[in-house]
């Protein structure tokens, strides 16, 4: 048990500097009211989670970086909070566009990764 643990953790540990890094990179580079980091790290993870689990690696590998790494890099709860945010200030294009792509092309990307995972 303490080895899962200790699988989760690491993935867990690389996923957070991950997702701090790329969305800080992201939020430096497009000056916007969409929150193109989030909406890049919880697309990344939808992908990723997908290729993992279409390609049937076992459960270190899940547990390191499905459960671990993806875990850590993505973020519903930032998520949710940014579309509240797009709301309260009436950016109401922004964010329609937000929940599509967060949505329809989170979706579609984890069957892309699913679909390339059962083809490795």
């Amino acid at each position: 048990m303490w080895g899962n643990v200790a699988l989760v953790a690491a993935g867990g540990f690389c996923g957070a500097i991950a997702r701090y890094y790329i969305s800080k990179k992201m939020a430096e580079r497009f000056q916007s009211s969409v929150p193109y980091g989030t909406l890049t790290v919880n697309l990344t993870g939808c992908f990723l989670l997908g290729l993992l689990i279409g390609g049937d690696w076992g459960n270190p590998v899940l547990l390191l970086a499905g459960t671990g790494f993806m875990g850590a890099l993505t973020t519903f709860s930032t998520l949710q909070l940014e579309l509240v945010g797009l709301a309260r200030k009436s950016r109401y294009r922004a964010l329609i566009g937000y929940i599509t792509a967060s949505y329809v092309l989170g979706i579609g990307l984890s069957y892309i990764g699913y679909c390339v995972g059962r083809a490795i």
